[in-house]
């Protein structure tokens, strides 16, 4: 596996960037969302329904406008771009080396309203007393957030973390509807190999043995985030 299958090491490698694409910037803009979200502006309640609504939609249809609006040659994204002077845009999923980028942009497009739901439960679990009390002590916006937000949001931000290690370690969906694993191996993750091998080469046993690798790799990471989370919380 380690030695003689190239197409494994590209998926474990593709996995690994897979992940380390999705989660931190997906984490990052749901609680961005979930902040502004929580404030008293006009039409909140609309745009919480139009940020989540690509969560609760299919995942069929979701991948048929994203897929679209990245069109090389006549989505609106690229048209735009050669608008704005870029004469030689990117090809987005027809290239090799943007068709990654651009499955990650579609994961975190489709997951991030969920997990902006997920913060925003508990950021209005926190009491605005202590915002109060902090103006008043001459904290800004930034020294509220590191020393009274960020606290308390600590365990959903543990769990979002597991939740979304999991499933893009998981994922297989995604690249099975726009990609196809493609162009050449580009997008290929070991959820998606593990699909080839076993329903479209009939190794089923080897497909185990990748699937086994899978399950190693996701027990490991997420007992190092329980372990974190324990030591963290703790210290708190």
């Amino acid at each position: 596996m380690f030695t003689k299958d190239r197409s494994f090491r590209i998926a474990l490698v593709n996995t690994l960037y897979f992940t380390i694409g999705v989660v931190p910037v997906t984490m990052a803009i749901s609680l961005g969302l979930a902040i502004l979200m929580n404030k008293p502006l006009k039409g909140r309640t609309f745009f919480r329904s139009v940020l989540f609504f690509p969560y609760v939609a299919s995942l069929v249809a979701i991948a048929v406008v994203w897929m679209a609006l990245f069109n090389p040659d006549r989505g609106p994204v690229n048209n735009i771009l050669i608008a704005l002077g870029i004469t030689n845009p990117p090809r987005w999923a027809a290239s090799q080396t943007w068709a990654l980028p651009t499955i990650i942009g579609l994961t975190i497009w489709k997951g991030m309203g969920y997990y902006m739901i997920v913060y925003l439960a508990a950021l209005q679990g926190v009491s605005r007393d202590l915002y109060e009390a902090a103006s008043l002590d001459g904290a800004n916006k930034w020294q509220q957030f590191v020393n009274i937000t960020w606290p308390c949001v600590t365990p959903t931000t543990f769990y979002i973390l597991m939740m979304l290690m999991v499933s893009t370690f998981k994922s297989y969906d995604t690249m099975y509807i726009t990609t196809q694993g493609g162009p050449g191996e580009a997008t290929k993750v070991l959820a998606y190999h593990i699909y080839k091998m076993a329903f479209e080469n009939s190794r089923f046993g080897y497909a185990s043995a990748v699937a086994m690798v899978l399950l190693a790799i996701i027990l490991v990471l997420t007992t190092i985030q329980f372990k974190c989370e324990k030591k963290f919380t703790g210290d708190m």
